[in-house]
């Protein structure tokens, strides 16, 4: 690829943007019949429009809840089985003129909906039937025959990203949001809080810090952490036992420590953390500190769970 068209095609995409502030405050009245519904909304896409355009920007919509079915041309009519009364449309398309898209707008109009288009034609057909139409004509395409598509689309998204954004912030979209709609994505996982991973309940090790050393092996053993919390009479953390404190305890009493209690070798005041932090900060606390098990505690030192690093590397955090 010749640097000189590299730069003349990255140059005229770059004036577009310059010029694109056109479709801003349109964009902001399109949130309207958007923000509004909970049902499925459908994303429609004509002529020279490359079909991975659109459905990028459905799939930008779905990550923020804001559910998009992309529709292409020449199947709208099969598909507005799957429209409801009161749906909102968002409509991809640079000329706006077929024949098909007359079709659709009068079932459209006869269901009630609301179309939001994005258009380079903002005389065109779709666009007069339009509720709200957002400018994304461009002078000239980057091609070097003006033909192919190429900066039309990449305003077309840039334009549908912003709507996208401007959704999340007027449904109060929150990062917690993301990560219970998307538990099992890379980002969602990014978003887990530590509650959601910890051992809890009749997975957590804990001993008493009267609990003799023999049971406190067993309670290791059978909770496979290689670690246990040590536990004050009402609860709260009085500090915690790990399979290298009880190699070095033997190491220097050798057979007497089968007589000692959990509070003869626990470690006193362990790190801890709360339920509601990030998984990756957690991830990166203990590699900071360089621990395999971390206490999740309430806010009066109770002791809630444990999370092992083993745990967290699964998520592939990094």
């Amino acid at each position: 690829m010749s640097l000189d068209t590299a730069r003349r095609v990255l140059k005229s995409k770059r004036k577009r943007f310059k010029t694109s502030w056109r479709a801003w405050t349109p964009a902001s009245k399109s949130c309207g019949p958007l923000v509004r519904l909970q049902g499925p909304r459908r994303c429609h896409r004509h002529g020279k429009i490359r079909p991975h355009r659109p459905k990028n920007l459905c799939n930008t919509f779905q990550h923020r809840n804001a559910i998009l079915l992309l529709t292409r041309g020449g199947s709208s009519a099969r598909d507005m089985g799957m429209l409801a009364r009161g749906d909102a449309l968002l409509a991809v398309s640079y000329g706006g003129e077929t024949e098909e898209i007359v079709r659709l707008l009068e079932a459209l109009k006869r269901l009630e909906m609301r179309l939001v288009t994005l258009t380079g034609k903002i005389r065109s057909t779709l666009a007069e039937a339009s509720d709200v139409v957002l400018d994304v004509s461009v002078k000239e395409e980057a091609c070097s025959m003006n033909l192919a598509p190429t900066a039309s689309t990449t305003v077309a998204m840039a334009v549908g990203d912003a709507l996208a954004v401007s959704l999340l912030e007027r449904r109060g979209f929150r990062p917690d949001d993301f990560a219970a709609l998307h538990p099992a994505g890379s980002l969602g996982k990014k978003l887990l809080r530590v509650e959601h991973l910890m051992h809890a309940g009749e997975a957590l090790p804990r001993v008493r810090k009267d609990t003799p050393m023999p049971d406190v092996f067993h309670e290791m053993s059978a909770k496979k952490l290689g670690m246990t919390t040590v536990l004050e009479p009402d609860g709260r953390l009085a500090g915690i036992l790990t399979d290298g404190d009880l190699r070095r305890l033997m190491e220097k009493h050798r057979g007497a420590v089968l007589e000692m209690r959990a509070t003869d070798g626990m470690t006193k005041n362990p790190q801890t953390i709360g339920p509601h932090v990030l998984a990756s900060e957690a991830l990166n606390l203990m590699e900071k500190k360089k621990i395999t098990s971390i206490v999740v505690v309430d806010e009066a030192n109770g002791v809630l769970g444990v999370v092992h690093l083993h745990d967290l590397w699964t998520l592939e955090l990094i």
